[in-house]
């Protein structure tokens, strides 16, 4: 536990420059465990980006190797009086380890490297184990997809320990996850604001201009405009069958206190979340939302984020989304849109050995096999690993109520037991995938 928290105190927010320090720092301390394990390995630095490539060597010599991908950057802690505990403080309360980074993805990454660990101390590890670690995932960034292209090797399989379990109970393997574009547009009307006692009625409003901008993206409360759903491959209906026995999306939704999007969001919970594209915005700024300011509102500003289907591309998207938010813009007004980062839709076989391999490994360690599932979210480094053929086991041992990215991030002391175990069994399961 001390060795955990002491990664887990490192403010390492990629999204906050003065960070930056920080950053490097839990890319240091990760290379460290590596060479406490009797590896070795650099930093990298592509850019603003350092990234880990580092291995922990296997007992025998000949042995296949196989990646071990984590991120040691993390989100903003947001409001700290919303937080029960300090969020670098990484602290122990009823059976739950709280901290910034426990779930997402610190904590989980460190259960692979102390695995690796244990292995090699007692002379048990029969595969290299290659720790390629990113410090900028929180921020869309794409050095490690970039390094790992141009130094891939001919690894086993890539093992990621980054996703939360269905439930409290259910493992997960990920077959496939959702692409991403993260966008900004900016709306200008005026040269300045303006007295509404004088121009209001007759001078345009930019607050008014970007919500009809962004309403153009939505067919409904939920639903994308059908330009927006170009490309999309539908789901088999083997796995829609699958979807239909799993947890009813009307208790999933009221669990996290969230109303349904619409009618039938509920009941299209996982079709909606792991089949088709969505859009949310995700803040507006403009005027002010609080003080009386009686204005015609020159400038407003949007960041919004795309989750991209099966099927779709982030390079076809991203122009369909700025037409869709330009369709109508008024005579006189400025829309600026811009692509702050992207990543394509990932797939991978449930059929691989290495993922049979793994699950085997997880059900006579755990005495539960996981499931094999989409995720709704996105991973970067995926469509990389589908383009090179190397299959991605894809799971992790956070719970639904881990609080990923929200106040009083949270593990169970009893998950991180079980991460353990089956970091260890899976590591050597794969030692037989070649």
């Amino acid at each position: 536990m001390q060795e955990l928290q002491s990664l887990l105190v490192i403010p390492s927010v990629s999204a906050d420059p003065e960070q930056a320090p920080a950053v490097r720092e839990a890319a240091e301390w990760v290379l460290d465990a590596v060479r406490r394990a009797g590896g070795n390995g650099e930093l990298v630095d592509r850019g603003a980006a350092v990234l880990v490539d580092a291995t922990v060597p296997a007992s025998s010599p000949g042995a296949p190797t196989v990646l071990c991908y984590g991120h040691f950057d993390v989100q903003p802690p947001g409001d700290a009086d919303a937080w029960t505990a300090e969020p670098f403080g990484a602290t122990v309360a009823d059976g739950w380890v709280i901290g910034r980074g426990i779930a997402d993805d610190k904590g989980q990454l460190w259960l692979l490297l102390r695995a690796a660990a244990d292995l090699a101390a007692a002379g048990a590890l029969p595969v290299n184990v290659r720790f390629v670690c990113d410090g900028q995932e929180e921020i869309g960034g794409t050095a490690i997809v970039d390094h790992l292209a141009e130094h891939a090797g001919d690894p086993t399989a890539c093992v990621i320990f980054d996703t939360p379990k269905l439930d409290d109970d259910t493992h997960v393997f990920t077959t496939a996850t959702r692409g991403t574009l993260y966008m900004h547009a900016d709306v200008r009307t005026g040269a300045c604001d303006l007295h509404s006692g004088v121009y209001g009625g007759a001078a345009l409003n930019a607050v008014h201009v970007l919500a009809a901008a962004l309403a153009n993206l939505f067919d409904g409360p939920a639903t994308l405009a059908p330009e927006l759903l170009a490309g999309v491959l539908p789901a088999h209906e083997d796995e829609r069958e699958v979807w239909a026995a799993l947890p009813d999306g009307v208790g999933l939704l009221a669990e996290r206190g969230a109303v349904a999007a619409d009618a039938t969001a509920a009941a299209e919970f996982y079709r909606r979340t792991w089949e088709l594209p969505s859009i949310d915005v995700n803040g507006v700024q403009a005027g002010s939302a609080f003080q009386q300011k009686t204005i015609v509102v020159a400038e407003a500003h949007a960041n919004l984020s795309m989750r991209l289907a099966d099927g779709q591309r982030a390079d076809d998207l991203a122009p369909i989304v700025e037409q869709v938010l330009r369709r109508g813009l008024p005579d006189g007004a400025t829309l600026r849109f811009e692509v702050l980062s992207a990543c394509d839709p990932g797939r991978v076989d449930p059929a691989e050995r290495p993922l049979q391999l793994a699950a085997d490994a997880f059900e006579s360690a755990l005495g539960r096999r996981p499931l094999f599932l989409r995720s709704g979210g996105s991973l970067p480094l995926m469509p990389l690993l589908q383009q090179l053929h190397v299959p991605a086991i894809v799971t992790g041992f956070a719970v639904p109520s881990s609080n990923m990215h929200a106040p009083n991030e949270r593990m169970r002391i009893s998950d991180l037991e079980d991460g353990l175990t089956a970091a260890r069994a899976t590591l050597q399961a794969l030692g037989a995938a070649d």
